[in-house]
């Protein structure tokens, strides 16, 4: 299973396979027609509220993941999991698509832990 991440600023390429676009917000600044998105899948996204209460802090990173887990078994997250399911199911590798500036502490990064620590 290899599951990439991708800023949805950087281009798309051939080797990124769907690009799942794992924001619940659409980013700023990115045309539609330009970012090659095969799937919105706004239900792997944090809630708001936690989203807006993490505000990229490092310093919050733990708990969020954490908190962000716990949204991700719940039942809003269900349909869109079993979309991912599929998805991995269907194709060699997949690129989870993000806004954040932070590279290394996003939901993208949590999601695809929990990803491949679930087996999914």
């Amino acid at each position: 299973m290899d599951i990439r991440l991708k800023r949805a600023y950087d281009t798309a390429a051939s080797s990124d396979g769907p690009r799942i676009l794992v924001d619940r917000i659409w980013p700023r600044g990115v045309a539609k027609e330009d970012a090659d998105i095969a799937h919105w899948l706004k239900g792997l996204s944090p809630s708001t509220e936690l989203r807006k209460w993490f505000g990229h802090d490092p310093d919050k990173w733990s708990e969020f993941c954490e908190r962000y887990l716990k949204e991700l078994k719940s039942d809003e997250a269900a349909e869109d999991l079993n979309t991912l399911r599929q998805l991995l199911d269907e194709h060699k590798r997949i690129t989870l698509v993000f806004a954040a500036k932070d590279t290394e502490n996003n939901n993208a990064v949590a999601l695809r832990n929990f990803v491949l620590n679930e087996q999914l």
